[in-house]
């Protein structure tokens, strides 16, 4: 009898819940639809996979500061010197794109200079109490060398001169003609 109560209420549940959700997705979608129209100068992700936005217009020298997924469209802002790198506006902030990833469309962008290249962190000092104590003096004694190994000696025989006594033709062709005489010994004794 549990049984029976417990899955009539779970399922007048799961129905609320599905008609409850049903009746927001709408709204939801699009409420979100319309605060995001970007306007100006364009830029559209045609790669087929994300694209890193970067803090610069280099993937060497900048860190990673964001991403764009295939098909999203940004403002942009600018472009590099070289005309590879575009300065965007996304939510993460502003960026740099990789200019062969994406399409622009609404206009012609103007050179933007790029930000100075980030300063790399500065490395901790070492407590010189702690570097003495792993301070290994190197000894003064010479290090092995290379010694060459001794000649190396051949050993010299004085080849015999020594003929055979068999020719080994000799041989297989003294046991195809035995065979041979075998073949033609049966082959009579058959008849």
């Amino acid at each position: 009898m549990r049984q029976i109560w417990f899955k009539t209420w779970m399922g007048v549940f799961a129905l609320a819940g599905l008609g409850v959700g049903i009746s927001l997705a709408p709204q939801q979608a699009g409420a979100y639809q319309g605060a995001s129209t970007p306007t100006g100068i364009l830029v559209t992700v045609t790669y087929t996979d994300p694209i890193n936005v970067r803090g610069g217009p280099s993937t060497i020298y900048y860190p990673i500061v964001g991403q764009l997924s295939p098909g999203e469209v940004v403002p942009a802002l600018g472009i590099s010197p070289g005309r590879d790198w575009i300065q965007v506006s996304f939510s993460g902030g502003t960026g740099w794109v990789y200019a062969s990833f994406v399409s622009i469309s609404g206009g012609e962008l103007l050179v933007v200079e790029p930000p100075p290249t980030p300063t790399p962190p500065a490395t901790s000092t070492i407590d010189p109490t702690l570097a003495a104590a792993f301070n290994v003096q190197p000894t003064a004694t010479r290090l092995p060398t290379f010694t060459p190994p001794p000649p190396l000696e051949v050993l010299q025989i004085d080849p015999a001169p020594s003929a055979p006594r068999v020719i080994p033709g000799v041989f297989i062709l003294s046991l195809g003609l035995i065979g041979g005489i075998g073949l033609l010994i049966s082959y009579f004794l058959r008849k």
